[in-house]
């Protein structure tokens, strides 16, 4: 009596080979997805942390690092030495004799042609960067750039005002920052008659997304416009269908 050998069936085992693979590769790259930013994440706070206790550890005196005492180099003592000596100068810098010794030495600044210029161009950025007030775009729009029939979104600054609002021929003209991709802190400043801006419903936060992701990532739609505009075409999509719907059913009858 003879016994046959039954050969694995390749058509189905190529598929399932396949298909392994494909699960594989899937979950490769949601692991990646998830690993990444966290990766970055430390490392970029490890790297910072190692920066600023390189320069501000040669200034602290050996008996006052935790060092000479535990004889561990703890990572980010820099920092804390950092952050309270920032904090005891902004303290003060608001007294009335903190104040004096600013003034005196911006007045020592401004007799230096050259110092003067890097002082006062480094000032501004700081006080524009870490400014207390809260200075936000007002709405996310849209207008027509580079030329006519082609639209980019943009943020609203403020209304024009002044000089600008007198030599311009409009009434209302709206001051627009439009950021470039997928870096938004670049751009350029236009101001746009108020008739030519389209206003979105989308919050500045779900806009800025959407520049810096390329196009790729969109708000969900709010209630309001959107919905309103949704409803539209959805009853006229809808009577169409039944207009259709009813000459099919005459025709047939």
């Amino acid at each position: 009596m003879s016994t046959k050998t039954e050969k694995p069936d390749q058509g189905t085992s190529a598929p399932r080979r396949r298909g392994l693979v494909a699960r594989f590769r899937a979950n490769f790259l949601t692991g990646l997805v998830v690993i990444t930013p966290i990766s970055l994440t430390i490392w970029l706070i490890w790297t910072l942390t190692g920066w600023i206790d390189s320069w501000v550890l040669p200034l602290v005196p050996y008996h006052l690092r935790p060092e000479q005492y535990i004889g561990i180099n703890l990572r980010g003592v820099g920092v804390i030495f950092f952050l309270l000596f920032t904090g005891v100068v902004g303290w003060v810098a608001k007294g009335l004799m903190g104040r004096s010794l600013i003034g005196w030495g911006e007045r020592i600044v401004d007799r230096m042609p050259v110092v003067r210029s890097i002082y006062n161009a480094v000032k501004q950025v700081a006080e524009t960067v870490f400014s207390q007030t809260e200075s936000k775009f007002e709405q996310a729009c849209l207008i027509e750039y580079p030329r006519k029939g082609m639209w980019a979104i943009g943020f609203v600054s403020t209304v024009a005002r002044g000089e600008i609002l007198q030599r311009l021929p409009d009434d209302e003209v709206m001051t627009i920052f439009l950021p470039t991709t997928p870096n938004p802190t670049s751009g350029f400043l236009l101001y746009v008659p108020k008739q030519d801006v389209l206003f979105l419903d989308m919050s500045v936060e779900d806009a800025a997304k959407l520049v810096i992701s390329a196009g790729l990532v969109y708000p969900a739609p709010r209630n309001g416009k959107n919905g309103r505009n949704n409803g539209k075409n959805n009853g006229k999509n809808n009577g169409r269908n039944g207009e259709g719907d009813s000459g099919r059913q005459g025709e047939s009858a």
